[in-house]
């Protein structure tokens, strides 16, 4: 489904390096970031949720009942006053969660998911630690750090990327249909903000 070297990136080395030094800047504008509150709010994220590859801030307008956010920077992590609980976890060494089964109700990964080198493993992990009818909502723009980034996502345009991680989640076990949304009107000024989200069955 994804040619060779798709998932390469152009640096190689190991994650910790590069997320070592905190980064507590927001990585979209104001606009994309209340885009991101509002599909979170407008899809009812509000029970037990899982922030993958988090930082200092998750952009819940109204935070859920419980926040847990999993990233690799404990300066970033432990700063997010949405979190409830923080753990440092570099998914794309260990692809597999440090939760149990039927975890949470809700996962989100918000301008992260460029960065995914076994995003298959994940997503399907991802469907594991969710209960049933839980949503995994992924959201995007257009901005990244391009030597992290993976190859495939580096030469793909929006439409590209929304195609993209639609067929992460048809290759991923544990999903009904993916939905792709616009979260912003095209032709607005300003950073823009797609997202993809499926249920996990």
């Amino acid at each position: 489904m994804f040619p060779p070297g798709f998932f390469d990136r152009a640096d190689p080395s190991p994650d910790h390096f590069f997320y070592a030094p905190p980064r507590l800047v927001t990585h979209i504008d104001d606009q994309a970031i209340a885009a991101v509150g509002a599909i979170y709010q407008e899809l009812g994220l509000t029970g037990e949720v899982l922030d993958l590859m988090s930082s200092w801030i998750s952009h819940f307008i109204t935070p859920p009942k419980r926040l847990v956010a999993l990233g690799m920077n404990q300066v970033e992590l432990a700063a997010n006053p949405q979190a409830h609980e923080w753990l440092i976890h570099d998914l794309n060494h260990t692809p597999q969660l440090p939760f149990v089964d039927n975890s949470f109700d809700a996962v989100t990964c918000c301008v992260s998911v460029d960065y995914l080198t076994q995003p298959i493993e994940v997503f399907t992990d991802v469907a594991r630690v969710l209960r049933p009818g839980g949503l995994f909502v992924i959201t995007f723009s257009n901005r990244c750090f391009p030597t992290k980034a993976i190859r495939g996502w580096l030469y793909a345009d929006d439409a590209g990327h929304l195609e993209i991680v639609r067929r992460y989640f048809e290759a991923s076990e544990g999903w009904d249909e993916p939905v792709t949304k616009q979260c912003i009107p095209p032709g607005t000024p300003g950073d823009p903000l797609y997202a993809v989200y499926a249920t996990a069955l």
